[in-house]
C-alpha cells in the first residue's frame, strides 16, 4: 500500500480541469458567471458529474441538487469527504468553490492511477446554492443536507428573480431521487482560496482554518413620504433615504469601534422612486455582521437594530426588517486540524492558524461530523471578481495537502 507521500498530485491536470470548467458561463474579458440553478450551472453540473463517472465514481444527485460522487474504498465504511461548490456570484472567478471540488477529482485521479484505494471510501460533492446571490440563503444546500433546513422549505424559496428552487431543479434535471443527508459520512476537508489577503501579504502557502466566524445578514425597509425635493422644507421631511445611508454609517463605525474581528458591511441599497429630484418614500438595503464571536456578534446586532428604530422615529418614517441569514461561529474538529498542520509541516510548506471570514458548505458539515478546512492564497485578497487568482503553484500545494489529509482520514482505525 502507497504512502501518502509516495502520490503526487498532477498540476497540470488540475490547472486544466479548473480552466475547463471556467469557460462554461465565462465572461467576455474574464470571470465567470453562473448563478445557482441557472442553464450555466446546468451545464457546469454536466461537465462536473461527467468528470466523476471518468473517474468510475459512483454519483448520486439528491432532493436540493447536491452532487456526490463516491470512489470506492477497501471497506464498506462511511466515506471520508471533500468538495465545494460550483455556483458562482454574477461576476466570479476561477477558483472560489470550483478549486474544492476540482482538487478533491483530482485526489481521486492521482489514487486511481496509482491503483490505490484506501479503507474507507473517498466521496467528493458539490452544494447547490452556496454562495446564495440568486437564492437565500446562501450554504442552502450544506444547510439542507445536515437537516438544518427544512428540504420543502429550500424548495419554496423564491429567487431574486422570480422561480422557486424546486421550478429550477426541476427545469434543469438535477432534482434527485437520493435522500437528503446522504451518504451519511466520516469527516469532511474542504478546500478553498482564502478570498482574503493575510496569506497572500505574509508570504505564507498553506492556512489551517480552526473555523467560520459568525455570519448575520438582515435586510430593512424604510417606509416614508415622497414629496418634491425643491419645495419641501428639511424640517417636514419623512425621508427614507437619509435614514438608510445614517443607519449604514453607523453600522460602518460600529465595526471600528468593537474592533477585533468584528465587521459590518452594507452592500445594498435601493431606494424608491430612485429620482434626483424626489424624497425618497422608501429604502430596502441589508447589514452583513460577522464575527468570531457569538455574543460579541449577538450585541452588535441588537445595537444596530436600536439604533435603526431610533433614527426611523426622529425622522418620522417606519422601520421594518426580517433576518436573511444567521449562523453562528464554528469552531472545527481539533484532530482534523492538527492533520492538516502536521501534512502541510511534511511537506515542508508554510503555514498559519486563522479563521475564515467567508462562510463555506464545511460550516454546515462541522455539524454532523469531524470537519476542517485547507486554505491556499488569494492574490491581493481578490474574490468574488473576475480577476480573482491564485498562483498555480498554490493550488498544486492545496491539493497535495488535501490528498495526504485525506489518505490519513481514509485509513485511519474505526
Amino acid at each position: 500500500m502507497s504512502t501518502p507521500l509516495d502520490l503526487k498530485i498532477s498540476p497540470q491536470r488540475l490547472a486544466a480541469s479548473l480552466a475547463a470548467l471556467g469557460k462554461v458561463g465565462a465572461l467576455e474579458g474574464g470571470g465567470v458567471n453562473r448563478l445557482a440553478l441557472t442553464e450555466a450551472d446546468r451545464l457546469g453540473r454536466e461537465w462536473t458529474v461527467a468528470r466523476m463517472r471518468e473517474l468510475g465514481m459512483t454519483v448520486t444527485t439528491d432532493g436540493i441538487g447536491n452532487v456526490m460522487a463516491v470512489y470506492a474504498g477497501t471497506e464498506d465504511l462511511p466515506p471520508v469527504m471533500t468538495g465545494s461548490h460550483i455556483d458562482t456570484v454574477r461576476t466570479g472567478g476561477l477558483y472560489d468553490g470550483n478549486y474544492g471540488v476540482l482538487a478533491g477529482l483530482e485526489v481521486v485521479a492521482t489514487l486511481r492511477d496509482a491503483g490505490v484505494r484506501t479503507r474507507r471510501p473517498i466521496a467528493v460533492a458539490f452544494f447547490t446554492n452556496e454562495e446564495g446571490a440568486r437564492f437565500q440563503p446562501d450554504m442552502m444546500g450544506s444547510l439542507v443536507y445536515v437537516g438544518g433546513m427544512p428540504l420543502a422549505q429550500a424548495l419554496a424559496t423564491r429567487a431574486t428573480d422570480g422561480p422557486t428552487v424546486g421550478e429550477e431543479l426541476q427545469r434543469i434535471g438535477y432534482q434527485g431521487p437520493a435522500a437528503v443527508g446522504c451518504p451519511v459520512v466520516d469527516s469532511f476537508v474542504e478546500l478553498h482560496i482564502e478570498q482574503g489577503p493575510v496569506l497572500h501579504q505574509q508570504g505564507l502557502q498553506i492556512g489551517v482554518v480552526e473555523g467560520v466566524q459568525g455570519i448575520s445578514w438582515t435586510e430593512f425597509t424604510i417606509n416614508g413620504i415622497s414629496n418634491h425635493a425643491g419645495t419641501t422644507p428639511m424640517a417636514l421631511r419623512h425621508d427614507a433615504g437619509v435614514v438608510a445611508v445614517r443607519i449604514a454609517a453607523f453600522v460602518h463605525d460600529l465595526a471600528l469601534r468593537y474592533g477585533g474581528r468584528q465587521l459590518a458591511t452594507v452592500g445594498s441599497i435601493q431606494l424608491s422612486p430612485n429620482l434626483i429630484n424626489v424624497i425618497a418614500h422608501r429604502a430596502v438595503f441589508t447589514v452583513d455582521l460577522r464575527n468570531t464571536d457569538e455574543a460579541t456578534l449577538a450585541r452588535a446586532e441588537a445595537e444596530v437594530l436600536e439604533f435603526a428604530t431610533q433614527c426611523a422615529a426622529a425622522q418620522g418614517v417606519s422601520c421594518s426588517h426580517r433576518r436573511l441569514a444567521r449562523f453562528e461561529p464554528v469552531v472545527f474538529d481539533p484532530l482534523v486540524i492538527s492533520l492538516i498542520e502536521q501534512e502541510t509541516q511534511a511537506l515542508g510548506l508554510s503555514a498559519l492558524r486563522l479563521p475564515s471570514g467567508a462562510g463555506h458548505d464545511a460550516q454546515m458539515l462541522a455539524r454532523v461530523c469531524p470537519t476542517g478546512m485547507i486554505f491556499v492564497p488569494s492574490v491581493n485578497g481578490l474574490s468574488h471578481n473576475v480577476n480573482e487568482f491564485t498562483e498555480p503553484q498554490d493550488l498544486a500545494q492545496g491539493a497535495q495537502v488535501l490528498l495526504q489529509v485525506l489518505m490519513r482520514l481514509a485509513q485511519r482505525g474505526i
